[in-house]
């Protein structure tokens, strides 16, 4: 837990911007040589054939070697992956021991293919073979199956994937052109009901998981009030309720994305007990008198023109000392960087909009915006969000 009431606080924003003032210099001279040397050493045939010999270096080298077919190999295990959930494979297999007759059948394949799918999943470890032609769930496949919000995400994926078809072709497009993902985004754009709410749907099952890392890493007990901006179905704010009953609860959102809030709040016996504010965060003033705004994966979806006048209405929406609370997967994160720049970098550029960004790079659009301080927090799954809060 962290708490930004604290005198150290108030210097940590500071610190982080001029570190980051300071950063885009030009390497030193030495470290291009070094890297260069470095560079000639690995791509030399002889040193990969006496390196894969040796030990202790041939530990290394077929580390390497596993971690670069991996990705000459990641599209067809992603693929691997979106059809075991599509065909339910996972929920077959945690019923207990399947064959290949019993997996043909609830997958709708012939026996060979129900093979060659249950064979490529459990060299993945979503599945397993517990004896000769018998299969369960494997150790990935398990808490794969428990999460409905991984599922989702990996459903959803196949618009990305048809986007990424021709990656040079995205790139150069220079986000000028319409995507799958383009599209599926525009539900605020078009108005449309029907996009508004697949869109919802799949934020609300993917949330939870946002909303366990947020809570574990931030008290927000000294929070009377709470709104949570583009919070959806309020399965954010769903999750505050439970833990904090005496809060006053709020959500903004675009008009028809609360249409169906209202009926899933009722449904969870928080009908009354949240204010539902619809509006456009770029178009229509954020309510004021909360102490406590919420961005989860808000921030990142945006350019940064777009995301720092959000910040600066949120600035102006907070009395002074009230915090603002971001949860987002975030840039250049220890043990997590691929996917930062290397998933979400081009999954928003395929978007069309929005960009990861570093906890310094948030931090001085924060400073811009007229924050005080700021501070960032240890989530225990990076992976998912980091956490940012702010005092305005």
């Amino acid at each position: 837990m962290i708490d930004v009431y604290t005198p150290s606080v108030q210097l940590i924003g500071h610190m982080v911007i001029e570190n980051l003032q300071s950063a885009n210099t030009h390497p030193p001279e030495w470290k291009r040589r070094w890297i260069n040397r470095r560079n000639r050493i690995f791509a030399n045939p002889a040193f990969q054939k006496w390196a894969s010999a040796l030990w202790p270096f041939s530990r290394v080298a077929r580390k390497h070697a596993s971690h670069l077919f991996d990705l000459v190999a990641g599209f067809t295990y992603s693929q691997t992956l979106l059809a075991a959930v599509e065909a339910d494979l996972l929920g077959l297999l945690a019923q207990g021991p399947s064959d290949a007759d019993a997996i043909a059948a609830h997958c709708d394949l012939s026996r060979d293919g129900a093979l060659r799918l249950v064979r490529a999943a459990a060299a993945l470890g979503l599945a397993e073979e517990v004896s000769p032609g018998w299969w369960m769930l494997g150790e990935r496949g398990a808490p794969l199956h428990a999460n409905a919000g991984a599922q989702a995400m990996i459903r959803h994926h196949k618009l990305l994937y048809a986007d990424l078809a021709d990656p040079l072709a995205l790139l150069r497009a220079d986000r000028k052109a319409q995507t799958q993902l383009s599209r599926f985004w525009q539900y605020g754009v078009q108005g449309n009901d029907e996009k508004a709410s697949a869109y919802s749907d799949l934020m609300a099952v993917s949330q939870a998981m946002v909303a366990e890392q947020t809570l574990a890493a931030h008290d927000f007990s000294r929070c009377r009030s709470i709104l949570d901006i583009g919070g959806g179905h309020g399965a954010f704010v769903s999750a505050v309720a439970v833990q904090h009953p005496n809060a006053r609860l709020g959500i903004f959102d675009l008009p028809p994305v609360l249409e169906g809030t209202a009926k899933r709040l009722e449904s969870a016996g928080l009908n009354g007990r949240v204010t539902l504010h619809p509006g456009d965060f770029f178009h229509t003033p954020l309510p004021t008198g909360y102490d406590c705004i919420t961005l989860n994966r808000i921030l990142h979806d945006h350019d940064d023109d777009a995301a720092l006048a959000l910040l600066k209405s949120t600035h102006k929406a907070l009395k002074p000392g009230a915090r603002l609370v971001i949860a987002e997967p975030m840039a250049d994160t220890p043990g997590a960087q691929g996917m930062g720049d290397a998933y979400f970098g081009l999954y928003l550029w395929a978007m069309n909009s929005g960009r990861p960004r570093s906890i310094r790079e948030i931090g001085a659009m924060l400073q811009e915006a007229g924050f005080q301080s700021w501070q960032s927090a240890t989530t225990r799954q990076p992976v998912i969000a980091s956490l940012i809060v702010s005092l305005a």
